[in-house]
């Protein structure tokens, strides 16, 4: 008896030449896009591996816990800049963060027509500006009035670059929690509002919080704004409304001068803060892991 070619199994069917083309482009869609992953992440691999080779040879504790001191003295460091840093981005982020989270509140819960439309819009534009614009910003409207640098006009330029992250994250994060939460709530009798604060956004926590942190990172190596706010400070300085050290405005510093030595730290620091933005960056991703699982 013979087997029609009709009657085979789909698996043992014969090739035509237009599957064997299709097959044949299909392999090299995916050979392709091997090659260009494996060439990102070799790229990337090759930076961080360069960096932390500079990098790790110039750390020492003194580096880590004193200032900077003239060229050629030895025992200089960064500290100063480090706790710069962090007051300057706690501040952005004491900043950003409820004017963030509740505007994504309001665009996920309530926000429809033209007026939420446009405040999406807004802050997508937001989100591409140039950091150095933001910066200019800052300093027309916080520096050049008083006539005065200040780490508080970094903070406020740091929180301007952090809002539209915060925004989508958190809509996102509070629009993806099931409706029937939210329905629920109020068929027991509870307020929007106690409804919202309570429960809503305590279910979006994870997305909320991996934002926050998204954007943290986002601001902790930005170097432009600080050239227009913060200034820079060679001593420890932990008054906001002065000048002050930060560790990417040090980094570029020691970067652009003509001595070896500031080349060294330049490297260390470029490590620490890459080292900082891999720790905000695993943390994030460990916070939305968390959340699948559960």
């Amino acid at each position: 008896m013979t087997t029609t070619r009709s009657q085979l199994p789909f698996g043992r069917r014969p090739l035509t030449a237009h599957m064997r083309w299709r097959y044949g482009w299909s392999a090299v869609g995916v050979i392709g896009s091997g090659f260009c992953a494996g060439l990102a992440a070799s790229l990337l691999l090759l930076i961080l591996g360069y960096v932390a080779i500079q990098g790790v040879a110039a750390l020492n504790p003194a580096f880590l816990t004193h200032v900077p001191r003239p060229v050629g003295v030895p025992g200089a460091g960064v500290a100063n800049g480090i706790v710069g840093t962090f007051i300057v981005v706690g501040i952005a982020v004491a900043l950003a963060t409820p004017v963030g989270v509740f505007t994504g509140i309001y665009l996920a819960l309530f926000g429809r027509g033209r007026f939420a439309e446009t405040v999406r819009f807004l802050a997508d534009v937001l989100s591409g500006i140039p950091s150095i614009a933001i910066g200019l910003f800052a300093y027309t409207l916080f520096v050049q009035p008083f006539r005065h640098f200040s780490a508080l006009s970094a903070s406020l330029a740091f929180a301007i670059l952090m809002l539209p992250l915060i925004i989508r994250t958190a809509e996102e994060s509070i629009a993806r929690v099931p409706t029937r939460v939210r329905e629920g709530a109020l068929a027991l009798g509870i307020s929007t509002y106690s409804s919202t604060i309570h429960i809503i956004v305590p279910a979006a926590r994870a997305g909320i919080i991996t934002g926050l942190l998204l954007a943290i990172a986002r601001v902790t190596g930005e170097t432009a704004p600080l050239l227009f706010t913060a200034f820079g400070s060679q001593f420890w300085e932990l008054n906001p409304t002065n000048p002050m050290a930060v560790l990417a405005l040090q980094v570029f510093t020691y970067a652009i001068s003509p001595y070896e030595d500031w080349h060294r730290q330049a490297w260390a620091g470029a490590f620490l803060l890459i080292v900082a933005v891999l720790i905000l960056n695993v943390s994030a991703r460990l916070v939305l892991r968390n959340r699948f699982e559960a």
